[in-house]
């Protein structure tokens, strides 16, 4: 089972599932990733600190193995707070988190909020 925290907006009828823990897909494709979530300000936060990093390496003449070492770590950061990140974007974009809710994928998941924990559904069903 994994955790999903629910965000949903006023006025929208579909709620944004986030899942909890680690994102594999934003340690592998940081900035694909970053993209592909329209995470804007993150994204853009990636790339200067990989600018950074790169600049960095070649200003004070590091290590050749530096700039790899330096990008594994900006990727292992995204992967650690990728799902964090997503939170706080849907939070500056006015979604608040309602619920959250369990199943073995994101589908069982949101089929378990809209039968058991989606506004309007009966206590019965809990």
């Amino acid at each position: 089972m994994r955790f999903y925290t629910v965000h949903r907006r006023i006025g929208e009828a579909e709620p944004v599932l986030v899942p909890d823990g680690f994102a594999w897909a934003g340690f592998l494709f940081t900035l694909l990733w970053a993209l592909w979530h329209r995470l804007w300000a993150v994204a853009a936060g990636i790339l200067v600190l990989d600018l950074l990093a790169a600049a960095a390496v070649a200003r004070f003449d590091l290590h050749g193995a530096a700039g790899p070492i330096l990008s594994l770590a900006l990727s292992l950061l995204v992967g650690l707070l990728g799902n964090d990140l997503r939170r706080w974007t849907l939070a500056r974009r006015g979604y608040a988190e309602t619920d959250v809710v369990s199943g073995a994928g994101h589908d069982a998941a949101l089929l378990r909020y809209w039968t058991v924990g989606a506004p309007g559904a009966t206590e019965s069903g809990r």
